[in-house]
């Protein structure tokens, strides 16, 4: 929930659009962030849109491959 007041107040304080981003295991919130939010709190936010991608990380002498998203909410 405090991801969620955060995309709140930022829209309440007059902010058109919010970026969400996340990684991992972390994309399931990010969604449920998104989707609270606008479904909850900001009714007429929309989700403009999402972009997905891949990021290789080095991680103890291997190359990992970690999910991304981005969500982009318009007021």
């Amino acid at each position: 929930m405090a991801y969620v007041l955060a995309v709140v107040t930022q829209f309440s304080g007059g902010q058109k659009e919010i970026h969400i981003k996340a990684r991992g295991r972390a994309i399931s919130k990010a969604v449920d962030v998104a989707e609270i939010v606008r479904k909850k709190f900001v009714q007429d936010a929309k989700i403009d849109s999402i972009n997905i991608d891949t990021e290789e990380i080095s991680a103890e002498n291997e190359k990992i491959n970690v999910s991304t998203i981005e969500i982009l909410l318009k007021k």
